[in-house]
This record gives structure tokens, sequence and C-alpha cells, in this order.
């Protein structure tokens, strides 16, 4: 009944209830977008698409992210400003102009920290618990994940050598899906030893990563089993 409801309300509403619909899934589609980004990685690497496809992807998921930045009224960060970020991120990455693809990049890891905290602060607000969080609280996660793994690869573009390839890897380019497999490896505390840190920037970021990483864990699950216990109660 309510699904109907629902349903029926979108078709009066016509595109502002399609918004607003997706306004209440708005974390569940950013969850399995970053899902979806992070299962292609891998394929699109062995196609050979790690260039501006690769990248094309990345900014949708920023996309995705911006309802999660402010979701009623966008005053702090207007989705016209993501898009033309994303537009100027790619443009400048076509034409091959590293300065400005540097700092539109940046730009992009920016937003998507910003993001990260617009849906951490939905998850710990909030005095229940549902899907909806559960997908907030992974996407936040992943989020930082991918992004920082832009900043990696923009910083080694920016100063090669800011992170060292070893064994088979070291005889090809440390790529966009590069960085991101070197920013979870480095969230999740993994650490292979096929990539290491290589300049002081990048090992004060992988601390920094690392250490939120394993905080993120711990305060999460806390927050989201005490909330479970409340609704339970």
């Amino acid at each position: 009944m309510t699904q109907q409801a629902s349903i029926g309300s979108v078709n009066q509403g016509g595109c502002s209830g399609w918004w607003q619909l997706y306004l209440h899934h708005r974390y569940g589609v950013l969850f399995y977008s970053l899902l979806l980004t992070l299962v292609g990685t891998p394929i699109a690497k062995a196609l050979g698409w790690t260039g501006l496809g690769l990248q094309f992807f990345v900014g949708l998921n920023l996309l995705a992210a911006t309802p999660s930045i402010d979701s009623k009224t966008g005053r702090r960060v207007p989705r016209i400003i993501v898009g033309t970020a994303v537009v100027f991120g790619i443009g400048s990455l076509w034409i091959g102009h590293s300065v400005l693809s540097t700092g539109a990049l940046l730009l992009w890891t920016v937003i998507a920290l910003y993001a990260v905290f617009g849906a951490l602060r939905f998850v710990l607000r909030s005095s229940t618990i549902a899907f909806e969080h559960l997908y907030a609280a992974l996407s936040a996660y992943l989020l930082a994940g991918v992004f920082l793994g832009v900043l990696y690869w923009t910083l080694e573009e920016a100063w090669p050598g800011s992170v060292t390839l070893n064994g088979p890897a070291a005889s090809h380019p440390f790529n966009l899906a590069e960085g991101i497999y070197f920013s979870f490896i480095t969230l999740a505390t993994v650490g292979y030893g096929d990539m290491v840190p290589g300049s002081d920037v990048v090992r004060g970021l992988a601390i920094v990563e690392a250490i939120a990483g394993q905080f993120y864990l711990a305060v999460m699950i806390a927050r989201l089993m005490s909330l479970y216990m409340r609704d339970k109660r």
C-alpha cells in the first residue's frame, strides 16, 4: 500500500516526484555506483580502458554523491558547481593540460570528502536505523577510498615517484586504477608491498588514511549496533 502510494505520488509530481524518490534512496544509488566502479576498475584495466573512460565513470560517482552534501537546498555546494567541476576535469584531461587536470582532480577530491562528511552526519545524527543508514555508512567508506585513490594518482602525475611500484607492476605506469587500488589496500591496512609511498607527502597521507580507516570501522560499528539495540528495546 505504501509502495503504491509512493509510485502514485511520483506519477503526480512528475520530475519533482522522481527527484524526491531519488533523494530518499540516494545513498543506495551511490553505494551501488561505487561498487560498480570497484568491480569495473580491474575489468577496465584488463581491457585497456584506464584512461578517460574510467575518469568519466569516477566523475559520475561524484555527481551521485552530490545530494549527500546537502539533500534539501544544495546551498553549501550547489549541484551546478559539482557538475562544472566534473566537466572541467574531464575536459582538461581530454586536452592534456596537466596543470588544469591536476587542479580539477584536487577539487574532485575535496568535494568527495565533503560528501563523505555529509554521509557520516546523516548516520551519526540519526536516532533510528534503516537500510539507507547502512548504505550511507558503506558509501562513505567506499567514497573516501575511491577519491583518495584519485588524490594519489594526481600526486603521482604532478610529482613522479610519489608512489613506488615493486615487482612486475614496476614496468607499468601508475594510472587511476592503480591509485584506487593503492588507496584501498592502505585504507584496509593490507599492504601487499607491491606499492609503497615514495614521498613524504604520500607517507603522511597513507598514515592518516590507515588510521582513519581503522577508527571508522570501530566507531561506525559501535554506532550502528547502539541504534540497532535501541530499536530492539
